[in-house]
């Protein structure tokens, strides 16, 4: 009851004209960038994480809540449409859906993503409301060595499970935990890894840092490749998104399920919505298998869409409630809005819901209302988003390099930042053209320092010893939990490679 009682008051502060404006802009910018090809849902919050400094904390974060969930409804607009995904969990969103859309049913296959994205993103926000303050009790019994165990399980789960190489993620996360170490060190007051450069005493501004890697970094890997990639097929999608009540029916159970696996994948770091996405579309099709379902991989199931959809946006609303209660990211997109809690001044984490309480229930509350616009928005402007993708490649990508210089500047006026922009953007072009993983290089530089931190706190109250990391059931738990995690990752790699050889065998 006094969940429902604060959630109540979140709801009468995020009512007001104010905050429903920015609520429907951050709804309306998030999934215009997600449905952007190549872009995807972490980039829309990178882009449009400068131009809420000028907000007050409680706007920005409710205008944040329609970018979050805004980003992933617009990754499945181009994944369906154009078999593009903005991001890596809309992969298995593509496998039907754009079977779907090439047979005459784009319009069905938008429909069912927008209400599965809906449930999921309703069904995950309504855990994070009735179990956060579990976790922040949870959380209260967190010492330095427990913080340290899990930045160690989010370092290594994360670069094993989303890299196709084990050694390219491990290299992502080692190069993002080398950037969060240049600067001052906070403890000693030592200059570190600045070559001396006093615009880098304070280390490298994470907005500068994601809007280079992501942002910038993928104009220049679609510039360099501009002339070799044939154009993609644009399929209309032919009026208002819509669904029958027989498709409704078909689909529910595919959502509900696909929920389930979501829903607790957002509260570990497991490699963000990418397994649990796959998870439910492999469920649906041993189902499909077992019914003997004409549509599935063929003309495209409306239950292989449904549960992907689902699963991901659940893994979302559950990682932003990890965020919250415990200050830990469980993915991409949540390290960024980790920083921008940062960059006011917060620290997400138990104490966050006594000292900002007002903001935290403000911003729970935001996230209903956001998912009832977006789905409004998805099911009668699917079209129209469907109609930026006509914009000429070199017109769009030539905006977002504006948009991204003009942010960063923005910042601190600073000619330096825009040079590290520039370099860091070249780096995002040389890790996408190497098949480097992202996700592993931006968890290293958001939880790099957290986890130097702990673990120096851990060690002088053990007066240097090392057991102490090791020395309680949940620093033992989350290492055993890890331990398989990495072990069924490094085994499935090795799957995928003998498969791939045999497969290279018989084509050959």
């Amino acid at each position: 009851m006094d969940q429902l009682a604060l959630l109540m008051g979140g709801f009468a502060a995020a009512l007001t004209p104010y905050n429903l404006l920015f609520v429907l802009i951050g709804a309306v910018l998030g999934t215009a960038v997600g449905v952007l090809p190549g872009l995807g849902s972490s980039m829309a919050v990178a882009l449009l994480l400068p131009i809420t400094f000028a907000l007050d904390p409680t706007a920005a974060f409710i205008m944040f809540a329609g970018v979050y969930f805004g980003g992933l409804f617009g990754d499945s607009t181009a994944a369906i449409l154009l078999n593009t995904p903005g991001q890596s969990s809309a992969i298995a969103s593509t496998f039907e859906g754009h079977r779907m859309a090439r047979h005459g049913r784009a319009a069905v296959a938008l429909a069912t993503a927008a209400i599965g994205a809906f449930i999921g993103g309703l069904i995950s926000t309504t855990v994070v409301v009735f179990f956060s303050p579990f976790l922040v009790t949870m959380a209260t019994s967190f010492g330095p060595a427990e913080y340290f165990a899990l930045a160690v399980f989010a370092f290594l789960a994360i670069s094993s499970v989303v890299s196709e190489s084990m050694t390219r993620g491990l290299a992502a996360l080692m190069l993002g935990v080398a950037l969060a170490l240049v600067g001052i060190d906070g403890p000693s007051g030592t200059e570190r890894f600045s070559f001396g450069i006093p615009e880098l005493f304070d280390g490298f501004d994470i907005v500068v840092v994601t809007v280079g890697l992501l942002a910038l970094g993928e104009v220049l890997h679609v510039a360099s490749r501009i002339h070799r990639d044939p154009e993609s097929l644009k399929i209309d999608p032919g009026g208002v998104a819509r669904i029958s009540r027989a498709d409704f029916r078909k689909a529910m159970p595919a959502w509900l399920r696909g929920a389930a696996f979501g829903t607790p994948f957002g509260m570990i770091p497991a490699g963000g919505a990418e397994v649990p996405t796959f998870l439910a579309y492999g469920t649906e099709k041993r189902l499909a298998d077992r019914q003997d379902d004409p549509e599935f991989g063929r003309t495209g199931s409306i239950k292989g869409l449904a549960a992907p959809e689902a699963a991901a946006n659940a893994t979302a609303g559950t990682a932003l409630g990890t965020l919250l209660a415990l200050g830990l990211p469980t993915s991409a997109t949540a390290a960024i809005l980790l920083a921008a809690f940062q960059q006011y001044g917060m620290q997400p984490g138990p104490l966050l819901f006594q000292r900002s309480g007002d903001l935290v229930w403000t911003l729970l509350a935001s996230l209903f209302i956001g998912l009832i616009a977006l789905l409004a928005l998805n099911i009668f402007l699917a079209p129209i988003w469907a109609r930026l993708l006509y914009i000429p490649q070199h017109y769009l990508y030539a905006g977002i390099t504006i948009l991204a210089m003009l942010g960063v500047y923005a910042i601190s006026s600073s000619y330096f930042d825009l040079y590290v922009l520039i370099a860091l953007g070249a780096f995002g072009y040389l890790m996408r053209r190497f098949g480097m993983p992202m996700a592993p290089l931006l968890i290293g530089v958001i939880l790099g320092p957290l986890a130097e931190t702990e673990l120096r706190r851990a060690l002088a109250v053990s007066e240097g010893d090392p057991s102490i990391l090791v020395s309680s059931p949940i620093t033992i738990i989350v290492y055993i939990v890890l331990a398989g995690i990495v072990i069924l990752s490094a085994v499935q790699h090795v799957r995928h490679r003998r498969a791939d050889r045999r497969a290279a065998a018989v084509a050959g």
